[in-house]
């Protein structure tokens, strides 16, 4: 019993280290915190709430393909797993410098109205972005204790991914107005915010390429 527990318990530094990212990476005012915001102006809260649990759905259906995938990839071969860990490693560090580089995360958007049902089209947009799926093949794995029950520690994270980003686009949607304002009218909150991202995505990258090698 106590085997099969710690197979599935996170390491807590790891947790700590994976904690910190994540919530890096989800307040980074980028296309989700937008779409949230568009639906929170412009067909109220109720909306903006549906679109931050649709993005959130995503998060999970995602957090599944990364799970699935990467555990047949590890059993299949480790050369084959470290093969996947170094791509991944260049695509963090890629992304980090396209976080920085992107002048324009959040445009000046008129609020109109969008139509549609708010939750099923953020699930869509979610689950259909390339992007997305990539970062989750390449962010989950480096906070996944190798003597642990790797599908179950990769849902973990992922589900723990998918809370916080509840969190945090649920508030967006509650106070959508001052958010809004914020990131519009305080340019260098939102470009603190960006390089902070950024940053943390090009350690993550260094830091799971020199784990690789090691």
């Amino acid at each position: 019993m106590l085997e099969a527990l710690r197979s599935v318990l996170l390491d807590p530094t790891l947790l700590a280290v994976y904690l910190l990212a994540a919530g890096a990476m989800i307040l980074s005012p980028g296309p989700d915190t937008v779409y949230v915001l568009t639906r929170s102006v412009g067909d109220g809260r109720e909306s903006g709430l549906a679109s931050a649990a649709g993005i959130s759905v995503g998060v999970l259906v995602h957090t599944l393909a990364a799970a699935v995938g990467l555990a047949a990839i590890f059993r299949a071969s480790e050369l084959a797993f470290a093969a996947v860990t170094y791509v991944g490693a260049a695509y963090l560090t890629y992304l980090g410098v396209r976080t920085i580089r992107e002048s324009e995360l959040l445009d000046a958007n008129d609020g109109a109205a969008v139509e549609g049902n708010p939750f099923r089209e953020a699930v869509i947009v979610n689950v259909a972005n390339p992007q997305v799926a990539l970062f989750f093949l390449a962010f989950l794995p480096q906070f996944v204790d190798g003597a642990g029950h790797v599908p179950t520690q990769l849902s973990v994270l992922g589900g723990i991914y998918a809370l916080l980003t509840m969190g945090y686009l649920g508030t967006v949607a509650l106070a959508s107005s001052a958010v809004r304002r914020l990131l519009i009218t305080r340019p260098r909150v939102a470009d603190g915010v960006r390089w902070l991202s950024g940053l943390v995505l090009i350690g993550l990258g260094v830091r799971l390429f020199v784990g690789g090698v090691g």
